[in-house]
């Protein structure tokens, strides 16, 4: 299917933990949702507990934050079709987490011990507001009605489940650009997903996805001035695609293994 969940070493800023140049569709891209693939708790006391400290920090510094329920990257698996050896699909290992623990342990100053071997943005945000970065967000579990993993263990309401999760990222990647951009969905494809990149900094993954748009720059532009969420950016930049690595280089180091995946696409698709 012309992916890869090898880790790709760069000397960049990101490594690009899945690369699916020739893109994915919401029947292609499958996921694993578990308990197993929650953070562990460091056992190191103190160091759990400065979660908290961090985050009531961000908290005073931002009041505009708040927690919520989040889904959290595990690593990828490779599922062989039924009957083959040799076909495969991805699979993504999803747990639960929620946006303190991500600000008090990936964005914490102390970062580095948690690791343990087993649009312009406005001001507004959690992380590297100020920073030129492309339109995203979060699949959010609570719009399927997921707080914690008290589900039943049955095999059929587990596959079910993960396959509302697996639209959803797709549907709210969808969401993402229609409230932040302002855009409405009728005019945005479906998207298609081409991998996940990591920031080396705080070792934040992301995963992305190729949408086109049928509007021109000059109307989406105007739709921005009324986006639901338009707090969240200053202001929405149309970079022309021969100036987009450009663009790019000066991103978080995820956006920019976003842009890597897109290179990729470009060269493997021609689009």
């Amino acid at each position: 299917m012309g992916s890869s969940s090898d880790s790709v070493m760069t000397d960049a800023a990101y490594r690009l933990l899945l690369t699916c140049p020739a893109g994915l569709s919401r029947s292609q891209l499958f996921v694993d949702f578990d308990s197993r693939h929650d953070r562990k708790p460091h056992s190191n006391l103190k160091l759990e507990e400065s979660i908290d400290e961090v985050w009531k920090q961000r908290m005073l510094a931002n009041p505009s934050l708040y927690n919520a329920v989040k889904f959290r990257y595990g690593g990828c698996t490779t599922l062989f079709r039924e009957g083959s050896v040799q076909e495969t699909e991805n699979c993504l290992c999803l747990g639960l987490t929620d946006y303190r623990t991500f600000i008090g342990t990936n964005l914490s100053p102390s970062w580095e011990q948690y690791i343990v071997a087993t649009e312009e943005r406005s001001h507004n945000v959690g992380e590297f507001p100020g920073h030129l970065v492309f339109p995203g967000g979060h699949s959010e579990p609570e719009e399927l009605g997921i707080s914690g993993h008290a589900y039943d263990d049955d095999k059929t309401f587990r596959d079910n489940l993960n396959s509302m999760i697996s639209q959803e990222m797709f549907d709210g990647i969808i969401r993402e650009v229609e409230e932040e951009i302002g855009v409405p969905a009728i005019y945005l494809s479906d998207p298609i997903f081409i991998g996940i990149s990591r920031r080396v900094m705080n070792v934040r993954p992301a995963a992305f996805f190729y949408i086109k748009c049928s509007l021109s720059s000059s109307d989406i532009l105007r739709l921005y001035s009324k986006a639901k969420d338009g707090f969240e950016s200053t202001q929405l930049c149309t970079v022309p695609k021969s100036e987009l690595a450009t663009a790019a280089s000066k991103m978080p180091g995820c956006h920019q293994g976003g842009f890597a995946l897109y290179d990729l696409m470009l060269k493997r698709t021609n689009i």
